[in-house]
């Protein structure tokens, strides 16, 4: 593999697809302020089938503390009830019609505290996999350099262009962090 071909872009979409999942798994933590993120992973049993709200329902946040989630079927109403108190997540459905309205409750102090938690576990997750790529990226290099595919000059080049990649993510990912704390702890 001639320097020319190594590609640290595949590192760094392999990184960011790490931050990706991180935000999508902070976007999911309850704050105290309603966002359809909290009833992304909930899926209701209808039609014989395990199927996502968003697949059954409008789901809109129409003020900072509600949600509601107009089902378009009649008929799984009660599925879609079912599933979101199943779900555990705090959120108690009130359904009028076809509209269900979950108020999203303030939080305390305690369950902030355990909820940012979560979030630094969430994000010491995303780092090791953000160190797992840069160790395959650095694996390779050591290869191509030891098949003589490399010479040692690229290999150093390119070795603190894996660095400099995973410094990057690894600063999103803090940068992230910091943000839904801020969030968490000041709604």
């Amino acid at each position: 593999m001639p320097a020319a071909t190594y590609d640290v872009t595949d590192l760094k979409r392999r990184m960011q697809g790490a931050l990706q999942s991180l935000k999508q798994e902070l976007g999911g933590l309850r704050t105290g302020r309603a966002s359809t993120a909290l009833l992304d992973h909930i899926q209701a049993e209808v039609y014989g089938a395990h199927m996502p709200l968003n697949q059954l329902a409008s789901i809109s946040v129409p003020e900072p503390r509600l949600i509601t989630v107009q089902v378009w079927d009649k008929g799984a109403i009660h599925a879609v009830e079912k599933a979101i108190v199943a779900a555990n997540i705090g959120l108690t459905p009130n359904t009028e019609g076809q509209v269900i309205r979950l108020r999203v409750p303030e939080l305390n102090q305690e369950r902030r505290k355990e909820l940012v938690k979560v979030a630094h576990k969430y994000a010491e997750t995303a780092r090791v996999a953000v160190r797992h790529v840069r160790r395959d990226g650095m694996e390779a290099l050591k290869k191509a350099e030891k098949d003589g595919k490399m010479s040692r000059d690229d290999h150093d080049r390119l070795g603190d262009e894996v660095q400099k990649a995973t410094d990057h993510a690894i600063a999103d990912i803090d940068q992230a962090l910091a943000a839904k704390e801020k969030e968490i702890m000041t709604v």
